[in-house]
């Protein structure tokens, strides 16, 4: 499924008619899922049944499309299922219990109530919440899709720009020939982005930390304001518009990186993180936030589909403490940047749990393993029993960096430069 998202130019009038629409779909939602507490045990049937009664009702729950109320309850649906999966499964923690909305802010229609314009610039929505015609401003992908392929029209609102409008057509993924075949493990860090196993360094762009002047001006701002009036509401909507910005450009960032790292390698392998349990350090929680990692990973699995790369996610303990030459553990703390062993091995911290990473990976998808991990190898491809190290290539910084080791002497090859440049 691909979305396409498209900005909306809405009048005052219009606007008011989609947040009624908005409203409306979330009290379909909630009552359904109250219904659902109040008689466990019921199924999908009685579920649509109960919506039915809603629209019979309630004239404003009648008013909204009747597919857009099916889609408010899907959303129940799925919230239920996704509950009950993850109790059968035994998910560590809390299991997702569905809760009641209070802030929505999207309406979606199915395959009726809207009609899209020759042009395919301006759509209609026909139903009886009056929101009549919007134009659309984006780019003209829309035009290569036929209309029988758009699934799903959603009407989205963001506080700090407006209204947009996404389609999620039903097509596969296009696959593009990949520039290179290289195998290659990933460090995420706040000191640079991302470490591979080849020896480079992606700079962390910090967009959070640039901007804070910038942030900071338009936020006194509102508290100088009058609560209620027109004015705070507009220094709260100048404040709001910073932080999008920050935001955008971080995903912008995190998409251009995963695509060139797609490209330019087969396999790929990066950490598991949990960034939810990590942005609880208060020392730390502002950076983390501002590096996006979870966008990084998201954009990877979107990546490896495209350029048909295999990408693996492994549990990061001990790979920034094991050695890569020897597996021995070498205890550091977050101030050494430096890995350094009794084997005579020298990498930077980065650099070692990339390499660790990559052996790591490896070894649980049946290539072959590494004994610095102790894992045994797989013969499954035809593969021999490693004799020292995991097999990495390139594996330009490992030479450099037995014995001692002078960093700058430390080169890309010329083809990690070419597949990471912007």
């Amino acid at each position: 499924m691909l979305v396409l998202e498209y900005k909306a130019v809405v009048k005052k009038s219009q606007s008011t008619a989609i947040d009624e629409a908005i409203r409306t779909s979330q009290f379909v939602r909630n009552k359904v899922l109250r219904y659902w507490i109040d008689n466990r045990g019921i199924g999908k049937k009685e579920l649509y049944q109960y919506n039915t009664q809603l629209r019979a009702e309630f004239d404003f729950v009648k008013d909204l499309n009747s597919h857009a109320c099916q889609a408010s309850v899907e959303n129940v649906e799925r919230a239920i299922k996704r509950f009950f999966d993850n109790c059968k499964n035994k998910k560590p923690g809390k299991k997702g219990y569905p809760r009641f909305k209070k802030d929505s802010r999207s309406v979606e229609y199915k395959t009726s109530g809207w009609k899209l314009h020759p042009s395919k610039r301006r759509i209609t929505f026909s139903d009886k919440k009056g929101i009549g015609e919007l134009k659309l401003l984006g780019k003209w992908d829309i035009h290569t899709y036929p209309i029988e392929l758009i699934k799903r029209v959603r009407i989205v609102r963001r506080e700090s720009s407006g209204y947009y409008v996404q389609f999620c057509v039903k097509v596969d993924a296009i696959q593009e020939p990949r520039t290179g075949d290289s195998e290659v493990g990933l460090d995420v860090g706040l000191e640079y982005f991302y470490s591979d196993s080849n020896g480079y360094h992606q700079e962390n762009p910090r967009f959070l930390r640039k901007a804070e002047k910038a942030i900071k001006h338009p936020q006194r701002r509102i508290y100088s304001k009058e609560k209620g009036k027109n004015n705070r509401r507009k220094a709260s909507w100048r404040y709001a518009r910073k932080h999008l910005k920050v935001s955008r450009q971080r995903e912008e960032h995190a998409k251009r990186i995963a695509r060139n790292v797609c490209k330019a390698n087969a396999f790929v392998a990066y950490e598991e993180l949990n960034v939810r349990g990590l942005v609880r350090n208060r020392r730390l929680a502002k950076s983390i936030s501002d590096v996006a990692w979870n966008s990084f990973r998201r954009w990877l699995e979107y990546f490896a589909v495209k350029f048909n790369t295999q990408v693996v996610a492994v549990p990061p303990h001990y790979t920034s403490q094991k050695c890569s030459s020897c597996g021995n553990i070498v205890k550091k703390g977050l101030s050494t940047r430096t890995h350094t062993c009794k084997c005579g091995c020298v990498l930077q911290r980065d650099v070692n749990a990339a390499i660790n990473i990559l052996c790591k990976a490896k070894s649980t998808t049946g290539q072959v393993g590494s004994n610095a991990w102790g894992v045994g190898t797989s013969t499954l491809l035809g593969a021999t029993q490693a004799h020292a190290s995991c097999d990495v290539e390139p594996r330009i910084p490992r030479l450099i960096a037995v014995g001692s080791v002078n960093k700058d002497k430390m080169v890309k090859p010329e083809s990690i430069k070419a597949a990471n440049r912007p």
